[in-house]
């Protein structure tokens, strides 16, 4: 078996690759790469999914027995608080056993170095190089530590409060409602909102290690219970996040769902206006180009990255952005962690509403007359061992003209873009986490955007 660490950390089937033997085997591969730092913390967490404090527990006990010292957080731990963790226990990484978003029959491993980012290719590439080595009897240390474990929510929750304008938030009052999608966002987004005075509505409140039977991503088909709360109860806005809260869901109080893409334009132009930071904005290659449009309106620069939030979380410790997405719906901001954060993203969007005084719809619009209208989207193909070498050619041509439309420029930062002499564009690469290829698309007309995608698939399938 090969274990690969993607955009996101290793993911597998539960009990066909990703099993007891594995995650022993990736631990010891992690422990390896910081035998230097033999004695210091490894916080280790897990989401709701099925056996995710069992296969943690397994983890603990082959850390310490490393000699490393295991901090095991207590209950399902959003990732964004486990790189809290990190970097408050000053522990060398983090081991977090989550597979985020993708549907319940996996699990996965996610990496973070002891900056609490998302590990990057040069500490990955090593953990594979030794998983690619016959295993051997590890040595164990003579005499181990137990492992601890530790509550960081309140810490976590307590460091969020600097960095949200709550008394904005309180003073606007209003009802709100949240989704957690089963995941480990409960007991977290909505009780500081309640400990602010706000009035909370939260379903999907317990455990489920099937997350109702599909996949608990906060995308707009997930959401419908959501919509239909926020309506019936004149909610100022319906927020969520995946099953491990590093990602975000909005529904505006008209039941609009605020696309990631949208929301990480108005946030940061809501941030460029009330913050007075310094610092441009970055965003992955598939990410929307509208914030390309709204750092235009205020002069400040661009970050384009692959796609990947680690390749964000560089830019965010060397201090050079106000706010970096994605438009899977990751997001974070200058002085946050170098890692994804679906409740912070989620609290930025009601305190953009709450501040302006405008909803999330009425705030897209007056963007839009500011910088003009973008629509985006992707689509997903399955990618079959058929369609792996097509893929591979395909990524290596330069068409002149595609789709009846003459070529500009070709990005190869992840995957390839093709921009368009109109600027519109098409990305197609293969995913990180999924076996699918992605096809994304960009113009000013959602029609278009339909037409470019559907285009795309046909270019890639022949």
């Amino acid at each position: 078996m090969t274990i690969h660490f993607g955009t996101s950390g290793w993911r597998a089937v539960i009990a066909d690759e990703f099993t007891f033997a594995a995650v022993g085997r990736v631990t010891e591969a992690i422990c390896s790469q910081f035998a230097n730092e033999v004695g210091r913390p490894v916080v280790i967490a897990h989401d709701t999914r099925f056996l995710g404090e069992v296969f943690a527990a397994e983890c603990a006990q082959i850390i310490v027995e490393q000699g490393f010292e295991a901090l095991v957080c207590t209950g399902p731990t959003p990732t964004p608080t486990v790189s809290h963790a990190i970097r408050s226990q000053h522990a060398v990484c983090g081991i977090n056993f989550t597979a985020s978003h993708n549907p319940p029959e996996y699990s996965g491993i996610k990496l973070s170095t002891a900056d609490g980012a998302p590990a990057l290719p040069a500490v990955t590439t090593k953990v594979e190089e030794f998983l690619a080595k016959p295993a051997e009897n590890r040595a164990k240390s003579a005499a181990p530590k137990s492992a601890r474990r530790f509550d960081p929510r309140d810490a976590y929750l307590a460091d969020l409060e600097q960095k949200v304008r709550f008394d904005v938030i309180s003073r606007a009052g209003g009802r709100y409602a949240y989704d957690p999608l089963w995941g480990t966002g409960r007991g977290y987004l909505d009780e500081l909102l309640r400990h602010h005075g706000l009035s909370v509505t939260t379903i999907h409140d317990w455990r489920d290690v099937l997350f109702g039977g599909r996949a608990p991503e906060p995308e707009a088909s997930h959401l419908g219970e959501l919509k239909d709360l926020v309506l019936a109860d004149k909610c100022v806005l319906g927020l969520a996040t995946d099953g491990d809260g590093d990602r975000f869901g909005v529904i505006d109080a008209n039941g609009q769902f605020i696309t990631p893409n949208q929301l990480i334009a108005i946030l940061f132009d809501y941030l460029a206006e009330s913050r007075n930071w310094q610092g441009g904005v970055a965003r992955s290659v598939a990410t929307s180009h509208l914030v390309d449009r709204v750092a235009a309106s205020h002069g400040l620069p661009v970050y384009e990255t692959p796609v990947g939030f680690k390749y964000i979380g560089e830019l965010i410790n060397d201090d050079k952005i106000i706010l970096g997405g994605e438009e899977s719906a990751g997001l974070s901001i200058k002085g946050h962690y170098p890692e994804k954060d679906g409740l912070l993203a989620c609290l930025l969007a009601a305190e953009a509403v709450a501040a302006r005084g405008a909803s999330l719809t009425d705030q897209l619009e007056q963007l839009f007359a500011k910088t003009g209208r973008l629509e985006s989207g992707r689509i997903g193909v399955q990618l079959t061992p058929e369609l792996m070498p097509v893929l591979k050619e395909k990524l290596k041509e330069e068409p002149t003209n595609l789709c009846g439309r003459r070529v500009k420029t070709i990005n190869r930062i992840d995957g390839v873009k093709i921009i368009f002499e109109d600027d519109s564009w098409l990305l197609v690469r293969p995913s990180g986490t999924e076996p699918l290829v992605r096809i994304y698309a960009e113009s000013e007309s959602a029609k278009d955007m339909e037409v470019l995608l559907e285009q795309g698939r046909k270019y890639l399938l022949g």
